[in-house]
């Protein structure tokens, strides 16, 4: 059971924080407490980490109902144990070597791949879309407009990363082991299959990203979150009707960008 309350030992009478227990409040400092954290393994929680991973897969509501559980205890909606980064880094680095692998690519064209992978797919799109989401958020989705009510930027970053896993774990890992065989082969059941792990990849992540704003009690109309499934499943319709195999057109670009 989540708390309904929490005393905070560093708040004033009337309930305000004193200067003092705010100023471990910033953004600055929590930013500067997970950053530190880095470098000490022993201080991270793998094993949480590990029961996120799986429950992002077969039941994500329970992912953020710890976050809640984390507002209430800690004052923050974004995590402050960064295992659950590492991890996914982890994931990111055995999956690519696999698909470098698959694509039968050398060792310094598997590094750059890595590389590309790891800076530009998942740090680099994870920066812009927090962003993007943190203003859109900000802007538009919260019911008031005060400093109290604000989703902090480190919590959309955490949704994209919590989005982001599984739709990594599909397209890196499971679709490893039908694209020779299966996906790039010049047939109508390989386009099929490969976009169609690209429709439930894309459709996690969207899912993922609505859990996320939607679990904030100070948000308001989320559910258009959910609209860019309509032109998801159109651009899948269309793919298949056309022979766009998009798979193919992934593996083709990584070949490009490694050369």
């Amino acid at each position: 059971m989540l708390p309904t309350t929490l005393v905070n030992s560093g708040s004033q009478g009337n309930g305000v924080l004193s200067p003092r227990d705010a100023a471990r409040h910033t953004a600055g400092a929590k930013r500067y407490k997970y950053l530190r954290r880095l470098f000490h393994f022993r201080q991270m929680d793998f094993e949480f980490a590990l029961w996120q991973m799986l429950y992002l897969f077969t039941s994500p509501q329970r992912v953020y109902r710890n976050f809640h559980y984390r507002k209430q205890t800690k004052d923050q909606w974004a995590r402050d144990d960064p295992a659950f980064l590492v991890l996914l880094s982890i994931w990111l680095c055995v999956s690519t070597v696999g698909f470098g692998f698959v694509l039968d690519m050398g060792f310094f064209e598997t590094i750059k791949l890595l590389l590309w992978v790891v800076f530009i797919d998942c740090v680099g799109v994870g920066l812009l879309v927090a962003t993007l989401m943190w203003f859109i958020s900000n802007k538009y989705l919260v019911k008031q407009q005060n400093r109290d009510y604000d989703v902090e930027w480190g919590y959309a970053f955490d949704v994209h990363l919590n989005a982001f896993y599984p739709l990594l774990v599909i397209l890196h890992f499971i679709q490893l082991f039908f694209i020779n065989y299966v996906i790039i082969s010049d047939s109508v059941v390989g386009y099929f299959v490969g976009n169609t792990l690209w429709l439930i990849a894309i459709s996690y992540y969207i899912y993922v990203t609505f859990l996320g704003y939607s679990a904030l009690p100070f948000l308001k109309n989320t559910a258009i979150l959910l609209y860019p499934f309509a032109l998801l499943i159109m651009l899948y319709l269309i793919s298949l009707a056309c022979g766009w195999n998009f798979t193919k057109m992934l593996c083709s670009f990584y070949k490009y960008r490694v050369k």
